[in-house]
């Protein structure tokens, strides 16, 4: 936050306002504001309030609903239940439009994302999770920018069977989506052995921690027995209760110098504070981070994160708990467009959402400890760690697993890897995959596999630097493509660096078909956000390390347009770079587009300030 000025409110004591132009806060809220389904009705709650409320614990209709052959949907209210289970369900927006006319339902089909804390998997987990994507999901395996894997097209009647099958690589999708704590994220950086496996081990925990306790996931989709005493069992969800969170909380492990987490993009962050050997002394508490919002309405905006302190390794995770359990009571349950963190730490301010959570943990935060990030993104090629073991970082286009045609065979390749590998997998989160701890001896027999697949071609700096959100055809919000149009976008943007003799600059570029951000466009140096069919918000001037989000540089850009906006300011920046100087950096100094605060400040003073 800003400079802040203690005020008076007329409906408590003194409490701080941002500068100037901002809201005053408000009074922090002394209870939890939902107890029951009548409370909720009487506070005017949203929709997924009552809907929660009413679940019995996440269960609704699904299990009925899975019987209802005639249909390859589910009803609108177990649509939003069944995200807590990991799902989305979806249409093929391809052929919508054609089975209309022939009077057909929609092309129904879920999209399954799992909860893999901190993207590690085992090659025998690879392969049953390759066995699924050929199975039931189109020969594909999707690798998320929250470091898991996702699946597209399982039908209705697959459901369980895919769920099954998941189950037996000792994977689940609980809580992979819905309004509790997601896929915890962590480092992966491979040169740092002893640090990634600390930052690991806390995601696991804090995922295990903040996981909900409802037996619903293994009684709907496995078969499971009710525990007893069911749903009315009161301990059931001992830290989320009934409502569970107001909305999604997105939380990661960072370790400096690599900040490929985009620690300041997300709710909650913890940032390793390392001694002069790499090993980890405590956390700095990251808060308030989030992507996304709604076009037109600067009510919603993007934020970064802002560091609410340090603790020491025995109290990261009663901090955890603290950060989520304030926002869960805290949070926005009226109005879902404004019921992320970043949205609470606006309306009550950081000092006072600090003491809450010194409040809960028992103790006082220390004082934030100093750190450095260098960049959010990953060390393509092999890397050797502290312990002597290999690392190899594969790029992914969009994170898209699957044999391309004329191109990597990315399916093929690596599960023959995953048959030879002694190690292990790790999803990163810029979609790509590491085939990491590989013996010394090991090395050529994985090198050979990657040459023989093709699985390393096609990966120039920029388009080493981007990704893309899966956005059209299933995607229910997009607006307009995404994955499918930024490799035609990355290779005319390819010609016109190489012009300017920018072709091995490392520039963040990031596309997706809405506002929601789900690729993290809005701390991209080069953001591009769907407003229609063929048309983009063009954003510039993040930070290449993730801590500054961008600005709004032109307005509902057409495909055709984008490279000839973006090729005099590459001229520019060929001709008047300073040693070192990133895209995003110079585009601020150099006058075309103002550099945004953080919050609100993101709507103010968009366009560009002078022509390129």
């Amino acid at each position: 936050m800003d400079d802040h000025t203690p005020i008076d409110t007329p409906d408590g004591p003194a409490v701080e306002t941002p500068g100037a132009g901002a809201h005053r806060y408000e009074t922090p809220p002394t209870e939890r504001p939902i107890t029951d389904a009548e409370a909720a009705k009487a506070a005017g709650l949203a929709h997924n309030e009552h809907l929660k409320i009413a679940s019995r614990y996440l269960r609704g209709g699904l299990a009925d609903g899975l019987l209802k052959h005639a249909t390859g949907a589910i009803s609108e209210d177990d649509g939003q239940l069944v995200k807590f289970h990991g799902m989305y369900m979806q249409d093929d927006r391809d052929i919508r439009a054609e089975r209309t006319k022939k009077k057909l339902e929609k092309a129904y089909s879920f999209m399954i994302r799992l909860r893999i804390a901190g993207g590690v998997v085992t090659p025998k987990q690879w392969l049953i999770l390759d066995d699924i994507a050929t199975t039931y999901a189109g020969g594909a395996l999707r690798a998320t920018t929250r470091q898991t894997f996702q699946y597209h097209g399982v039908i209705k009647s697959n459901l369980k069977r895919t769920m099954a099958a998941i189950d037996s690589a000792l994977l689940d999708t609980i809580a992979a989506c819905g309004d509790v704590n997601r896929n915890v994220m962590a480092a992966t950086n491979p040169a740092q052995a002893g640090a990634h496996k600390i930052a690991l081990q806390l995601a696991k925990d804090i995922s295990d921690t903040l996981l909900p306790k409802t037996g619903a996931w293994r009684e709907i989709w496995l078969d499971g027995e009710r525990v007893v005493g069911g749903e009315d069992a009161a301990e059931i969800e001992p830290v989320y209760g009934k409502t569970y969170l107001p909305r999604k909380f997105k939380t990661v492990v960072a370790v400096p110098p690599s900040n490929e987490v985009d620690i300041f993009a997300h709710d909650l962050g913890f940032i390793a504070i390392l001694d002069k050997k790499n090993r980890v002394t405590g956390w700095n508490v990251t808060v308030g981070g989030g992507m996304g919002m709604t076009h037109g309405e600067t009510d919603t905006f993007p934020r970064t994160a802002d560091v609410l302190g340090f603790v020491k390794p025995e109290d990261a995770l009663k901090a955890a708990e603290a950060v989520m359990t304030v926002q869960r009571d805290w949070g926005n349950r009226k109005n879902r467009k404004n019921a992320r963190l970043k949205y609470t730490i606006e309306r009550f301010g950081l000092d006072a959402f600090r003491a809450e959570v010194e409040k809960r943990i028992g103790k006082k935060l220390g004082e934030p400890k100093p750190f450095t990030f260098e960049g959010n993104g990953d060390r393509y090629g092999w890397v050797e760690g502290e312990d002597g073991r290999h690392h190899l970082t594969l790029y992914v286009p969009s994170g898209r697993i699957k044999d391309i045609e004329g191109g990597p065979q990315f399916l093929s390749g690596l599960r023959r890897i995953a048959e030879v590998h002694e190690g292990d997998f790790r999803l990163t989160g810029n979609q790509n995959v590491i085939i990491a701890n590989v013996p010394a001896a090991k090395k050529a027999e994985i090198d050979a596999l990657v040459d023989a697949y093709g699985l390393t071609k096609g990966a120039s700096a920029i388009r080493r630097s981007s990704l893309a959100c899966v956005a059209l055809p299933t995607c229910g919000l997009a607006l307009a493509e995404s994955e499918r149009y930024l490799p035609d976008l990355l290779t005319e943007l390819e010609e016109s660096l190489a012009r300017h003799g920018l072709q091995d600059e490392e520039i963040t570029i990031r596309s997706t078909g809405c506002p929601n951000g789900c690729a993290r466009p809005f701390i991209a140096e080069i953001g591009l956000v769907g407003r229609g069919p063929e048309r983009y918000h063009l954003y510039l001037g993040a930070a290449f390390d993730g801590s500054r989000l961008s600005k709004l540089y032109r307005e509902d850009v057409t495909a055709a347009e984008i490279k000839d906006t973006l090729e005099p300011l590459f001229a520019a920046y060929a001709k008047d770079r300073q040693p070192g100087e990133h895209f995003g950096d110079f585009v601020i100094r150099a006058g075309f587009v103002a550099k945004t605060g953080n919050g609100p400040d993101f709507h103010e003073r968009t366009g560009p300030l002078r022509a390129a």
